[in-house]
């Protein structure tokens, strides 16, 4: 459900504890619980022995313990209640390891009073115990609510529902359940941290407004008025315009363009070695994370890339995120994709590779100020050269490496792999800003780093 009105959780159930027809009498026999089950037995053996020794008082009793729960089960089978229930789900996304809040609504919408009911709904085990509400009797037309917490350290979307509902006779010799038919969605997103403001090699000014202060600083010269329209304001007024056109003439409304960034994720499972929360690849999630939120703060066009040539936002517009609401839109696409986003079997980054190089959709064009973000599990020497070659199409470019040996604590087999090291140093000569992301650094420190590392010269923070 939505976070705002609640909206019912599969609608109304139908009439709760009514079935139509042999079907439903049947269904409402299969709900005789074990003490049901247990007077009808008892009411049934006691009923022959009866019979067998001509006991009168004795076969009223079996009687009675027998039609006990067929009443119940027909009682409970014809009482029309009307329940209906209803999610509310706040947030729907949040991060890894932040807390949701869910509250169901129940109505009674017959004119007749419940029975006590007991509330189920079903969540994925990672997101905690089924929770289990008992209600009283709920009066005609009246409400209950009732709220729980789920919390997840691991990312994805998880589904909350169908809610159940199981109605009782007042001796418990007889329960149904009710399922709603619908159910809500929560997201779970990757861990993002605040990043301190620097300035990332490469960059024409830093965060974005390069393309608003080479407007500014253009000066009059460059300035295209028009006319002045009723409502314009007096502040726009061109005044060497309108004393050469002799009518009032006002500047057009400037449209800078936005400075552009790339966040490249590498997600080939065999760059990548263990999972879980502290595994090399779930850092290198919530680091792309975090760097995707921090350059749309910070006035950034962004878009996200996997080793796949996947882009997100799609294709129009670039693949960048635009400005305005839209931006916020992209911002949640992209974050959204993150909270799935698993290992893919593709062995390079070539499709990577073309995306970046492809024309101006990328960067705008060779010779561009498009920055360049990438993290990157293990690269080979193949791998290596190919990443070296994307930052001939960014303005700046930084990388973020991750050594699965390192992180899995086991000697590296030098034999697979050229050493860490040797990847860094050889992106560094291409003009990347390089750096080693060890087990437990926090990726905050890493980007401060990177705003002080020289052009090409990015150090590996004393980490080897």
């Amino acid at each position: 459900m939505s976070a705002g009105a609640p909206r019912g959780a599969g609608g109304e159930a139908g009439e709760a504890g009514q079935g139509g027809g042999r079907g439903g009498l049947r269904a409402s026999l299969a709900g005789l619980t074990t003490r049901g089950r247990s007077f009808l037995a008892a009411g049934v053996a006691a009923a022959a022995c009866a019979y067998v020794l001509g006991q009168d008082q004795l076969l009223r009793v079996g009687l009675l313990l027998a039609v006990l729960p067929l009443i119940c089960v027909y009682a409970l089978h014809r009482t029309r209640h009307r329940v209906s229930g209803s999610r509310r789900l706040t947030p729907m996304r949040v991060s890894a390891g932040a807390e949701a809040r869910v509250q169901l609504r129940m109505d009674n919408t017959s004119r007749m009073p419940t029975g006590l009911l007991m509330l189920q709904d079903r969540v994925p085990y990672v997101l905690g115990p089924r929770p289990r509400f008992v209600l009283d009797r709920v009066e005609p037309g009246g409400r209950r609510e009732v709220s729980y917490r789920v919390r997840s350290d691991l990312r994805g979307r998880y589904p909350l529902g169908p809610l159940q509902l199981r109605l009782s006779d007042p001796f418990g010799l007889v329960e149904l359940t009710r399922s709603f038919s619908t159910y809500d969605t929560l997201t779970v997103i990757p861990r993002t941290e605040p990043l301190p403001p620097v300035r990332l090699a490469g960059e024409a000014s830093g965060y974005g407004d390069g393309s608003r202060r080479s407007l500014a600083l253009a000066g009059d010269d460059d300035v295209i008025p028009r006319g002045y329209r009723r409502g314009d304001d007096l502040r726009r007024v061109h005044w060497r315009s309108t004393a050469r056109y002799g009518e009032l003439m006002v500047r057009r409304e400037e449209q800078p363009q936005r400075s552009r960034a790339t966040v490249l994720l590498d997600t080939r499972q065999l760059a990548f070695e263990g999972a879980g929360p502290d595994s090399a690849f779930e850092w290198a999630v919530s680091g792309a994370a975090s760097a995707l939120v921090h350059l749309l703060e910070q006035g950034f066009s962004v878009r996200l890339l996997t080793d796949t040539g996947d882009s997100v936002p799609g294709e129009g517009g670039g693949g960048f995120s635009s400005g305005g609401q839209e931006s916020a839109e992209a911002a949640g696409l992209m974050m959204d994709t993150l909270a799935v986003v698993g290992h893919s079997d593709g062995a390079g980054l070539s499709r990577a590779y073309d995306a970046v190089r492809g024309g101006g959709g990328a960067f705008g064009g060779a010779g561009s100020d498009g920055l360049l973000i990438g993290f990157f599990g293990d690269l080979d020497d193949v791998q290596t050269e190919l990443t070296a070659k994307m930052r001939q199409r960014a303005g700046g470019a930084v990388a973020f490496l991750l050594d699965s040996a390192t992180w899995a604590g086991r000697p590296a087999q030098g034999h697979a792999l050229p050493p860490l090291e040797e990847r860094l140093s050889r992106l560094r000569d291409a003009g990347w800003t390089a750096l080693a992301a060890p087990p437990g650094v926090a990726f905050a420190e890493l980007w401060r780093q990177a705003g002080n590392a020289p052009t090409g010269t990015g150090t590996s923070g004393g980490w080897g």
